[in-house]
């Protein structure tokens, strides 16, 4: 399987299920009379602008560097996940002023049960989305298609808490398809939040300081560093960018200096997957014991 063609493949596949669920859903909420359901197709029309989103963004993200991109369009992944937040948020929105209306105006009658066997397949066809796209990202270790993976779990839950609201509703708890519907609504809004928040994070070169810390440590014990003066790191993509600032015994040569950057690029390659390690040596200061 290509390495840079298979999250695309996960990527179409979501796309595929979401557009024919929501289709199903939308169509069959409008035959039985059901809020939740309805609420649950207008998520999965959220969930394809998701994706198209990462498709995009794994397409533009392949293009190699040129002039006016040295560092390449990795970043242009992280743009599209922002936009798609603000849209899901929109959807969410929408979903959670219907359901307060509909409990507002609550009906006494139930949603026919065809409601509840749509919920129920689409939870399945979702299970099985996910479990797909859970093995293709850690096949090709892509960050965007575990974010995915995620994000299908999370619908096949939603649909399964809409089952619950419309059989609920079959039991005279006719309250329970519209909260079903707010609870979707709810739902929608925290994921889009989920993806703003951590993709603003990134593109403002946000970095957690616990693993900086961790990387510190490492580079600390390769052999001829005398001390790590500084570790910065930022994300271009699923990439990891990592630049570090060490000091080294101001005798050694250039060639002794340059083979100390070496090993540590290697174990950060071999033991944190980072590709790319920017180094720069400084001499290290010894300072005078005092007497």
């Amino acid at each position: 399987m290509n390495k840079h063609m298979a999250p695309e493949i996960g990527a179409w596949l979501s796309i595929g299920a979401y557009i024919g669920l929501s289709i199903i859903k939308l169509i069959v909420s409008y035959i039985a009379g059901s809020q939740a359901l309805r609420a649950d197709g207008l998520n999965n029309l959220s969930d394809i602008v998701v994706s198209v989103a990462i498709l995009i963004g794994l397409k533009i993200a392949k293009k190699p560097r040129d002039h006016n991109h040295p560092y390449g369009h990795s970043r242009a992944e992280h743009i599209s996940s922002l936009v798609a937040a603000f849209l899901m948020m929109f959807i969410g929105i929408e979903v959670l002023i219907e359901g307060f209306h509909s409990l507002v105006r609550l009906k006494q009658e139930a949603p026919e049960w065809l409601a509840a066997w749509t919920g129920g397949f689409s939870a399945l066809v979702m299970l099985g989305v996910y479990a797909f796209n859970r093995r293709l990202a850690r096949q090709t270790k892509s960050q965007a298609m575990e974010a995915a993976a995620k994000d299908n779990l999370s619908d096949a839950l939603v649909s399964i808490g809409t089952v619950i609201g419309i059989v609920g509703a079959q039991f005279q708890l006719f309250w329970l398809d519209p909260l079903a519907a707010i609870i979707v609504g709810m739902m929608i809004c925290k994921t889009s939040w989920d993806i703003f928040s951590e993709t603003s994070h990134m593109l403002t070169d946000g970095f957690d300081a616990h693993i900086l810390h961790e990387y510190k440590k490492k580079i600390a014990l390769i052999e001829g560093v005398h001390k790590v003066a500084d570790v910065k790191a930022r994300m271009l993509g699923n990439e990891i960018i990592l630049d570090v600032t060490i000091q080294v015994d101001p005798q050694l040569n250039v060639v002794k200096s340059h083979e100390i950057a070496d090993r540590i690029e290697a174990m950060m390659k071999e033991q944190h997957n980072i590709q790319t390690t920017h180094i720069h040596v400084e001499p290290a200061v010894h300072v005078p014991k005092r007497g």
